[in-house]
């Protein structure tokens, strides 16, 4: 299981495009609108023991500890993939967007100041740190222990 953790905006399900559909599921509560339906598809995927993305901000502790006890009593390796990017590199990512996917700032604030970085400690057996360059590049280095 892979859980992505950041901003609105920040590349997450950029990432997910370029590195992971091709081996893994991606749950996003914005495609599937409730928690309901999110646990479904998370308790499938764990059922069936197939790999996954939890592609939604995930700023708390408590915000991830809900994947990450069903994941570890499953038998799962738990990964962390944390998103940074200036602040204003968000806020203009997210003028660019159209539709539902543009968000009001305030709610990239919100998530920002909510935001306490995942640790080994919670349960994650590896973490990883992405930086966004303004060019779409990410950098992606693992965390160490």
């Amino acid at each position: 299981m892979i859980l992505f953790v950041g901003a609105q905006g920040v590349g997450k399900s950029t990432l997910f495009h370029t590195r992971f559909r091709d081996t893994h599921v991606r749950i996003n509560l914005d495609m599937l609108r409730t928690r309901h339906r999110e646990a479904g598809l998370v308790d499938a995927c764990l059922a069936f023991k197939q790999r996954f993305v939890v592609d939604n901000t995930n700023p708390t502790v408590a915000d991830r500890s809900r994947y990450l006890a069903k994941a570890r009593a499953a038998g799962f390796a738990c990964h962390a993939y944390v998103f940074e990017a200036p602040y204003d590199d968000l806020i203009a990512r997210n003028a660019a967007r159209e539709g539902a996917s543009r968000v009001p700032d305030a709610a990239i604030r919100t998530t920002l100041h909510r935001l306490e970085h995942p640790t080994h400690a919670e349960g994650f057996d590896r973490l990883f740190k992405v930086i966004v360059h303004a060019d779409g590049h990410f950098d992606v280095t693992e965390t160490p222990p």
